[in-house]
Order: C-alpha cells, then structure tokens, then sequence
C-alpha cells in the first residue's frame, strides 16, 4: 500500500488538485474582499457570483478536448499546458484591473479565470481517470480532493491575509506564481497510454459519448444517484452558519471552531476515505460513507436540541467535515470509474456539472424549510431525503464480497 501512496500518480494528483482549487476562489471570497475594500455597493458584489458561470457550462466545450490533441505535449499534458498559462496570465491581468473605476474589464478578465480554470479541470479530471489503474481511484480522488482543499485555503485565507500588507494588484500576480507547480507537473509527468482509441470527429465528440453512456444498463438509475447521493448532506450544509448564530454561537466561536476542526477533518476524511477504498473497493465505500453522511446531518438535529456548547458544535462539525471528505473522495471516484476512458473529458464534466446541481437547486428552499418547520425538523428532514440515494445502490452498486462496482 505505501508503495501506492507515494507514486507519482498519488503526487500529480495532489498538485493537480491545488493547481484547480486555488483560483475558485480569487474570483470569488478574495475578489468580494477587493470590491468592497474599493467602496463597490453590495447589489453589484453579489452579482459578481455570475463569472462563475463557466464552472457549470464546462460540459459544453469539453468535446474538444476529447476530439483535438496538441501533438508536440500529447492529447492531455498539451492542452492543460494551455490552460495554467492562459490562467497564469488571466489571474495576474484580473490584478491590474481596477473593481470601482473599470468594472467591465474587471469582469471580463474574472470570467477569463474562471474560464481556463473550469478548462483546466476539465483535462485535469479527464487525465487522473486515464492515468490512475480502476483499484488506484478512490486514494487518487482523495489525494486530489486534499489538494483542491489546501489551494482554496491558499487563495482564500492566505490571500486575505496578504491583502492586509500588500496591494491586491501584488497579491493576484502571488497567486499567479503559485500555479508553477501545475505547470512543471504537466511538462514532467507523463501522458496517459489510452488503448481505446480517440473520437476521429467532432461530432463522434459530442454524440458518441451519450450514446455510449446511455446504451449501458442502468444509465439513467446512476444519474439520479449522482443527483442525490449527497443530496441530504448539502441541503444541511447550506444553511448551518445562520443555524449556529441563531442558537446562540457568535462569529469568533464559529469561525474559530469551523476553521479548527473543519478544514482538517475534511482533509483527514477524504484521505481516510481513499485508503478504505483502496481495501474494500467503491462500491462498500458509497455504502459505508453514505451511512456516516446521514448520521452525520442527524448531529445537526442532535445540536438544535442542545442548543449552545462549544464542545458539541467541535464534535458535530468535526464528524460532519470528516464523513463529508469520505463521501466526496467515494463520489469522485465512483464518478470517474463511469467514464468511457475514450470520451473521459466529455462524460467527466457532464457528471461533475450534474453533481453541481443539488448545491444550488436543493440549496434553495432550506430557509424557507428551517423556518417552517424548525431546526431540529429541518435537519432530520435531510437525514431522510438521503435515503432515496442510498436505496439507488442497491440497483447498480451491490455490497458483495469483492466489494466492486457492477454496473
């Protein structure tokens, strides 16, 4: 297993996981920070959300990706070269724009990020499928999980901190040095050997990919899983800061208590997460992760009773962040195991724009539900509405002894 652990195909996955997770936020929590520190009225911060557009769309021009490769660097290495320079050179032009006196250009140059950033997820999602063997996926997704979470802390909280001594111009051009080591990754790691061959048009790009995904038995069963799978979990998680203030805890003690024991317990759970299923396979792993998720949302109903005590708000949180890190290293994985090796960049961002759906659907109505039917029954209700994915499994990712995935 350490053999396993510290490949090379375990390394790129980290670094290719902070080279994605760091700019999701320099559009978002650091560039908010830069608007309002530039006197920007709030209508027009919240509208900001809007550049993140590209993140959803991704699915549209990932054909592309699987149909036209760059000859001199290979059909994944050449084009996620593109995309870390081009987004090298959007984060540091967003740096010299000015959010109060040219808000258009502001605009135009975070949609550029936001756009080569959702690019480069798209190769990068499709390159850790190609290059990870089948058993390698699980500890693979959880090493790039790892990776996505330390590049948003760097860009969310270290950036903030930065902007307290330097220009927000000097702290986007930082922030563009920091994907260097994407870069020297993908000249140095290698290009995945694909035996399926490549589509030979755009067209068999496009079409050939859903017609192949949805001529295999249960094709429609797995989207509704994938729709709902966390479904619960997000739900629950949407709404929990105005939870905590509305039980009595303040900022300070949310703040400190979240970025204590939930930054670390996400990393601990996803990494925990890979390795278990590097011994009992995926398909145990949805099973047993997706049970913890939903004990997990009941400690929420658990906490609306109690009410204020900082020791119980640690051990909900901290279990709720470490189940949350198995989940989402098992749904990755189980994710990229779906994926036609020939169409990987296509099928990949349409399941991973798929998933996105529940978070900003589902998310929705949780005020409206907490508010008419109280903390404690809200939260309980997302224990329940789990339960449908999880009843899913029983179709197409049965527990059995070899603990893998038949579908």
């Amino acid at each position: 297993m350490m053999k396993v652990i510290l490949s090379r195909r375990m390394l790129v996955s980290f670094i290719m996981g902070f080279a994605c997770g760091l700019p999701l936020l320099l559009t978002s929590t650091l560039l908010q920070a830069w608007m309002k520190d530039k006197g920007v009225d709030l209508t027009s911060i919240g509208l900001m959300a809007l550049v993140g557009l590209p993140y959803t769309l991704k699915f549209l021009w990932a054909p592309f990706f699987d149909r036209y490769t760059i000859s001199l660097m290979g059909r994944r290495r050449g084009w996620l070269l593109v995309a870390q320079i081009a987004l090298v050179i959007s984060i540091a032009g967003l740096g010299f724009t000015d959010p109060a006196r040219n808000p258009a250009i502001m605009v135009l140059a975070a949609v550029l990020v936001t756009f080569f950033s959702a690019s480069q997820d798209i190769v990068v999602d499709a390159y850790r499928r190609e290059d990870l063997a089948d058993e390698e996926l699980g500890l693979g997704s959880s090493f790039y999980i790892n990776g996505y979470r330390v590049g948003m802390l760097l860009a969310s909280g270290g950036g903030l901190i930065l902007a307290d001594y330097l220009p927000f111009a000097m702290v986007y051009l930082i922030m563009a040095a920091c994907m260097l080591p994407g870069i020297v990754t993908s000249l140095l790691t290698p290009e995945p050997v694909i035996s399926e061959g490549t589509p030979k048009t755009l067209r068999g790009a496009i079409v050939e990919p859903l017609a192949e995904y949805f001529s295999r038995a249960n094709a429609v069963l797995i989207l509704a899983f994938v729709l709902l799978y966390k479904i619960g979990d997000t739900m629950a998680s949407a709404i929990t800061t105005p939870f905590y203030l509305d039980i009595g805890f303040s900022k300070t003690e949310i703040g400190a208590v979240v970025k204590l024991f939930g930054f670390w317990a996400t990393i601990a759970g996803s990494l925990i997460g890979g390795l278990l299923m590097l011994r009992i396979g995926i398909n145990r792993s949805l099973w047993i992760f997706g049970f913890l998720q939903a004990v997990s949302t009941a400690g929420f109903a658990i906490l609306a009773r109690i009410g204020h005590s900082i020791p119980t708000l640690s051990g909900v949180i901290a279990f709720e962040n470490l189940t949350a890190g198995m989940g989402t290293a098992a749904y990755a994985a189980f994710m990229a195991s779906l994926t036609n090796r020939k169409f990987t960049a296509t099928q990949y961002a349409l399941l991973s724009s798929l998933m996105g759906v529940p978070r900003v659907l589902a998310s929705a109505p949780t005020g409206f539900l907490a508010k008419h039917m109280g903390w404690e029954s809200f939260f309980i209700f997302c224990v329940v509405v789990a339960l449908p994915g999880m009843m899913l499994l029983l179709k197409f990712a049965p527990w059995n002894p070899e603990g893998m995935r038949k579908v």
